[in-house]
């Protein structure tokens, strides 16, 4: 039980980040109806540019970790979002009344840019940090096992928790809001009645990246190490989080998210790490044959 507990605690930690990358790609697709394929190397930007950002501060002397990590966070997800903001315009904005399978192939291409990129800028070695908020608490122990639930493990699931409420009552209340969601059920009917739709697609890339930064801060601090490549992995298993849930549903990506995560880790603590996303993969599909918009999505009305 003590074990279960454990890998149930790291599960939901790495379904938090998850979640997080997934809400992105639901947005995205919910207002354009587009998958966004580079939005897993936004992820892997962001974390680069707050790692970039921790060794700049700590290199002119700052030492206050709290100063250092709201610092951390606000200059990642300012620069983040530009590299989504960028990725609309250059990749999505000119296709977007194309055949639908234009921006996607964009999409991908932007993808190989970023990763590249990355692999030129900062090289294709890992780069590791040293743990930047220690500690924890030791919950229970039984069987000489001991539980224990570290501080940067609380600080990933509150931070998730609050980014989802905040940004649920942004989709719902605010102005923006309601004008992706206008735009999310006629583009057409939105533009005449004087939503700025070019705006508001390009907010919600925005919006996106932004949470994909917060995402990337997370996994750094959670593992100590960002690389190039990890917006790949992290983004493809986002993209299975954002179907499981429901494309186009917010809760749906962060339940999404959760799920693939505690699949992830149970397998791992269970059966062959090898194969955990071979059983990740499975479920979706298994899903996906009983409830073909996920757990939470809604079917698609066809307007005519």
């Amino acid at each position: 039980m003590a074990y279960f507990t454990q890998q149930l605690i790291n599960g939901l930690v790495l379904g938090s980040i998850y979640g997080l990358i997934a809400i992105g790609y639901t947005m995205v697709y919910g207002i354009v109806g587009m998958i966004n394929f580079a939005h897993g190397d936004i992820f892997m930007i962001g974390g680069f540019i707050a790692l970039i950002t921790f060794l700049i501060l700590v290199s002119i002397g700052l030492t206050t970790v709290p100063v250092i990590l709201l610092l951390v966070l606000l200059v990642a997800m300012a620069m983040t979002a530009l590299y989504g903001w960028s990725v609309e315009r250059i990749a999505y904005r000119p296709l977007r009344h194309s055949f639908r399978l234009a921006p996607m192939l964009s999409a991908i291409g932007m993808s190989f840019a970023l990763t590249n990129f990355a692999q030129v800028a900062q090289g294709a070695r890992v780069k590791p940090v040293p743990p930047i908020i220690p500690g924890g608490y030791q919950l229970f122990e039984r069987d000489g096992f001991v539980v224990q639930l570290s501080n940067i493990q609380i600080i990933v699931v509150l931070a998730t928790l609050v980014l989802l409420a905040v940004f649920t009552y942004f989709v719902s209340q605010t102005r923006m809001g309601r004008d992706m969601r206008a735009c999310e059920q006629d583009q057409t009917m939105a533009s005449l009645l004087g939503v700025d739709v070019d705006r508001t697609i390009s907010m919600t890339f925005v919006i996106g990246a932004a949470l994909a930064a917060v995402a990337g801060l997370m996994y750094l601090l959670y593992y100590g190490l960002v690389d190039f490549f990890m917006g790949f992995v992290a983004g493809i298993k986002a993209f299975t989080a954002a179907v499981l849930g429901g494309i186009g549903s917010l809760p749906g990506a962060m339940l999404g998210g959760l799920l693939i995560g505690l699949i992830e880790t149970l397998w791992s603590a269970y059966f062959s790490v090898e194969y955990k996303d071979v059983a990740a993969f499975s479920i979706l599909i298994v899903v996906l044959i009983f409830l073909p918009t996920g757990l939470l999505g809604r079917p698609e009305v066809e307007k005519v």
